[in-house]
């Protein structure tokens, strides 16, 4: 029955009850751990009968439960059940589905032989409806045909649910044709660990569909959810380009007049050197805290990433050229000659192993490729700041991570592929790559208060104006 939440809000029903039950191994625990973005629900492995017991959460939209999900243990033996209730049914007998599967649970076999495929039956029996979950990547075989059957006995709606449809070898035009033929026309694809964009969007609309009476609950489910992926994305962006700002706005002093050029020129590239690393993986740790991951859902020998941490080198050519950013003719040059150009002195790009050498005698034509101005800011004691073009590849990283995360599932047991960063940083535009940067970088050298966090001069409307120039320039 249907009540007024008092306050003059949606009617709200009691929670629609789904069992999930399937197979063993299919991704059943897998699915509610996407859907409840909880990384930490039940147990999962990549072997059979790791869930033994009845496990429950709810899905929430305005404060109260919409939906109330049971992870279930996977039927093992659906086809020696089968027969097991069948020699239950007297010759000449008839009697419907349900009643059979209740002669079942009353008999000993439901505490001892066929104790996993009890706890399923029952949990579906004081469910409203089920989501059966189906491993994509399987054949059709015959036992999972017996385990419908079973499961049909309970007079209960079902809906099939292919997982893992973004393998390689997923079987979905298989599974599809076979369930058709049981009468499961209707049925969706939600892979748990690399789900797609609008794939729980799906799965709810289709369950409003079959289940009209919990439709308005499921609509605020529905909105209630794209709000909130809406507040990461934009949370995400606002974190992202807060780095930015804050690091184009960045200074580090070389020493005063009279210090020795070498020691102080080192000292202060180092330290803002330092300082960019530390604050990129301040933004990466804030990103993997909005999408509710952990750490390790980054790590990866060949990834920029290793245990939460960017582990190529920022200021290296080669981490340039796996970003696709173009580093000018004279960093090529620098990184023939070993030498690592990386930041900026007065507007001018200069490396620490440049400098230091310059000053040894053994890079002067490089230097002479900056200009004279250069010596003359350093040894005067000048400012380094950070170079655009080690901008630009922060900037991309940190669109890519973002892009990523929004296509992962916190089913995920492996972590972050480069393939995905990859793929991910290949559909921003290459706007962001090649053109001048957006102005509010610019605006961001003249105001060095910035990089304290100040807002004096804009920073929030300079942040809020480069989140704007995200999204023209990527896929968000």
């Amino acid at each position: 029955m249907l009540a007024g939440d008092g306050r003059g809000g949606r009617q709200v029903s009691k929670p629609l009850r789904l069992a999930v039950v399937g197979h063993t191994n299919t991704g059943k625990t897998s699915l509610l751990r996407t859907l409840a973005r909880e990384s930490d629900f039940g147990e999962v492995r990549d072997e059979a009968g790791t869930t033994r017991h009845v496990e429950g959460l709810s899905l929430l939209a305005g404060g109260e439960a919409v939906i109330e999900l049971y992870d279930t243990p996977g039927m093992e033996d659906a086809i020696a059940l089968l027969d097991f209730i069948d020699g239950l049914v007297a010759a000449g007998e008839r009697i419907d589905g349900r009643e059979r599967t209740e002669r079942f649970l009353q008999q000993p076999a439901a505490q001892q032989r066929f104790e996993q495929e009890a706890k399923v039956l029952r949990q579906l029996l004081a469910s409203d409806a089920g989501l059966y979950v189906v491993d994509a990547r399987e054949p059709v075989l015959a036992k999972y045909r017996d385990e419908l059957s079973l499961l049909a006995g309970c007079a209960r709606p079902l809906l099939p649910v292919l997982n893992f449809v973004a393998a390689p070898d997923a079987r979905v035009s298989e599974w599809r044709a076979a369930l058709a033929r049981l009468n499961f026309h209707a049925l969706v694809s939600f892979d748990s660990v690399a789900p797609a964009i609008d794939g729980e969007r799906e799965l709810f609309v289709t369950l409003a569909t079959l289940l009209h009476a919990h439709r308005s609950g499921l609509q605020a489910l529905i909105d209630e959810r794209a709000q909130a992926a809406a507040f990461r994305r934009a949370a995400g962006q606002r974190e992202i380009a807060a780095m930015l700002i804050d690091l184009a706005a960045r200074r580090e002093l070389v020493g005063a007049e009279g210090e020795d050029d070498q020691a102080a020129t080192a000292a202060a590239v180092g330290q803002l050197q330092a300082a960019v690393r530390a604050r990129e993986q301040q933004c990466v740790d804030a990103l993997l805290a909005l999408y509710r991951f952990r750490p390790d859902d980054v790590l990866s020998a060949a990834l920029p990433l290793s245990e939460g941490r960017w582990q190529d080198d920022l200021f290296s050519v080669d981490t340039l050229k796996k970003f696709s950013v173009r580093a000018p003719s004279r960093m090529a040059k620098g990184a023939a000659l070993g030498v690592g150009i990386d930041l900026v002195a007065g507007g001018l790009t200069l490396g620490a192993a440049a400098a230091l050498g310059a000053a040894a005698g053994g890079l002067w034509q490089l230097i002479d490729d900056y200009g004279g101005r250069m010596l003359a800011r350093l040894r005067g004691g000048r400012e380094l700041s950070v170079d655009e073009t080690v901008l630009r590849v922060l900037g991309l990283r940190q669109l890519s991570l973002l892009a990523a995360l929004e296509r992962r599932g916190h089913a995920a047991l492996t972590p972050i592929a480069l393939a995905v960063i990859e793929q991910a940083q290949a559909e921003l535009a290459s706007d962001w790559r090649e053109r001048e940067l957006p102005a509010e970088i610019s605006r961001a050298r003249a105001h060095p208060e910035w990089a304290r966090g100040e807002d004096e001069g804009g920073r929030g409307q300079a942040i809020e104006a480069l989140c704007r120039s995200f999204g023209q320039d990527s896929s968000f």
